[in-house]
């Protein structure tokens, strides 16, 4: 896969004297009805030679607006951007989601990106985009404004599983609530943790369940408990199959912060230091405090023994 060119704002991009087809909003996620977007502007870049973007903001612009109650990202910077790599785009621009970009007003909006993005052609957003300083700009001015500086903007409507719009907000809740095969049927993907394995207390490794511990400090938290789930990483191995605990371990520490902890049910060919990704597969039952250490033990063979069930391993 070719990754896309990545600019820290518009006023650092440089790209080809080609029409830019510039695909707009948030994308937390990148859930299936932000595809919808993306894609759309990829293929008409592809179509008439031109380049193909994604514009986004980080932070969200509740962190700014609402610090009090900011919304909880479901996917790092890191792995949004990886995950629109993953759609064919050309470039990202991760615009900083300033006090003074949030000033711009709605009717300046369309001004100021076409100032830094001089060819742009096209402007691909969600049916419900919002923009501008009170969020008082919607599509039909986005189009409206368009049309004054000869730019088509493209309008995607809602995709829609199980009778309701696919949105953030409803992914979030399944997240939050342990639901991972509902959380991948509205991203179009598995819900997943990057990050690099980091040494433990190797307190896994005494109960005869050695884990590989990783660095992940998610944003949105998912439901602490224990997971079917599957390992991958920078060596040739293909997903591996593993049960995984993501919680506050309170029957041996009761940690501060959650940590992710993973078992390989197969030989783990991974070590401290290694980058792993993690793909949570199924929820098995939340996270509970145990009278001591061998009812902890009898419990993980019993978890084990059900994350092997769901790989179908004997």
């Amino acid at each position: 896969m070719n990754l896309p060119a990545h600019f820290d704002g518009l006023d650092r991009v440089a790209l080809p004297p080609r029409p830019l087809f510039v695909a707009i909003g948030i994308f937390d996620g990148v859930h299936l009805g932000h595809r919808a977007v993306i894609e759309s502007a990829v293929q008409s870049a592809r179509h008439s030679s031109g380049v193909s973007v994604v514009l986004t903001f980080d932070p969200h612009p509740s962190v700014l607006l609402k610090p009090d109650n900011p919304t909880r990202m479901i996917l790092d910077l890191q792995a949004k951007l990886a995950r629109i790599g993953s759609l064919g785009v050309d470039a990202v621009v991760v615009q900083p989601f300033t006090p003074d970009f949030s000033a711009i007003s709605a009717e300046d909006f369309v001004p100021y990106i076409k100032r830094h993005l001089p060819r742009l052609a096209g402007i691909y957003v969600g049916e419900n985009f919002r923009f501008g300083r009170g969020r008082k700009g919607d599509v039909a001015m986005l189009v409206a404004e368009g049309r004054k500086h000869g730019i088509t903007v493209f309008s995607a409507p809602r995709v829609s599983l199980d009778g309701e719009p696919i949105s953030s907000t409803r992914i979030r809740e399944r997240i939050l609530s342990g639901d991972m095969k509902g959380a991948a049927a509205l991203l179009g993907y598995v819900y997943f943790a990057s990050g690099t394995v980091v040494h433990g207390k190797h307190l896994g490794r005494t109960l005869g369940f050695p884990t590989l511990n990783l660095g992940w400090s998610p944003d949105l938290r998912p439901l602490y408990g224990v997971y079917a789930v599957r390992v991958s990483g920078n060596k040739s191995y293909g997903w591996l199959p593993a049960v995984a605990n993501y919680g506050l371990r309170p029957t041996v520490e009761q940690s501060q912060e959650p940590r992710l902890e993973i078992h390989l049910l197969v030989a783990c060919p991974y070590a401290a230091g290694d980058p792993i990704s993690v793909e949570w597969v199924r929820f098995l039952r939340p996270e509970r405090k145990f009278s001591g250490i061998a009812e902890l033990s009898a419990q993980i063979g019993r978890d084990v023994s059900q994350a092997r069930e769901e790989f179908s391993l004997p």
